[in-house]
């Protein structure tokens, strides 16, 4: 069983079991309970009415937060030599061809995000049990299977986003910093509900948005109102 520091567990006090929060009330009361002396990132965990054992139930997409994530994302590229210049005007911070590969496969994952192009696929495919354990395969369906990869760099520099569910139907979203104003992570987190909120699934049954969790690194959970946000569902 997990245990908890001292800190953590006189902040969980200043939470009465079962309130909840509008957005920018738990936006408010996250900071207040905050204790950590860096910048923690902050999160948002949706917990889902799908059963995600089901295809058809599955929750995946990308969107880009109006205010970034405040973290700085190192991005590879592997493409063929023709895509490798645009790559890196765009902001790409390491690029290759089939040389990059060979490095993947020694060992090297000093990279956030891998992007390559569709013709390379084929190749970077086979080095799916060292991507896929790290999280790192690209996949089509996130954005970083593309041919044109200047853009797709420019866009995750600039805050976009994966968001997906896990095996218990969780999902997981950074939205900003601790040090973001007020303002911004409000319109970060509404920017994830709309979107989680919009990739409903028709097959799921019942309570869509059981309940929706923001916390930073080391804070316990703020829970928002569902009730409020449901309405969004409609």
């Amino acid at each position: 069983m997990k245990r908890h520091g001292k800190n953590y567990l006189e902040k969980v006090k200043v939470l009465s079991e079962g309130n909840t929060f509008d957005v920018t009330e738990a936006v408010q009361k996250l900071k207040a309970i905050s204790f950590a002396k860096f910048d923690e990132t902050v999160e948002l965990h949706f917990n889902l009415g799908i059963d995600p054992r089901h295809s058809d139930q599955q929750i995946r997409g990308t969107l880009t937060l109006p205010h970034g994530t405040g973290r700085s994302v190192k991005i590879a590229v592997v493409a063929s030599a023709d895509k490798l210049a645009e790559a890196q005007q765009a902001g790409a911070d390491e690029v290759g061809a089939e040389d990059f590969i060979e490095k993947i496969q020694a060992g090297y994952l000093d990279f956030d995000l891998l992007i390559t192009t569709p013709d390379m696929m084929a190749k970077v495919g086979k080095l799916g049990k060292v991507l896929g354990a790290k999280g790192l395969m690209p996949n089509p369906k996130n954005g970083t299977v593309t041919p044109n990869v200047a853009s797709a760099v420019k866009e995750f520099k600039l805050g976009k986003i994966e968001y997906r569910n896990d095996k218990a139907g969780i999902v997981h979203v950074a939205v900003g910093k601790k040090s973001f104003e007020d303002k911004n992570l409000k319109e970060n987190i509404m920017a994830v509900v709309d979107a989680v909120i919009k990739a409903k699934p028709a097959k799921s049954k019942g309570i869509y948005m059981k309940s929706i969790s923001l916390c930073s690194t080391m804070s316990p959970g703020v829970f928002l109102d569902t009730l409020k946000l449901r309405g969004k569902e409609a």
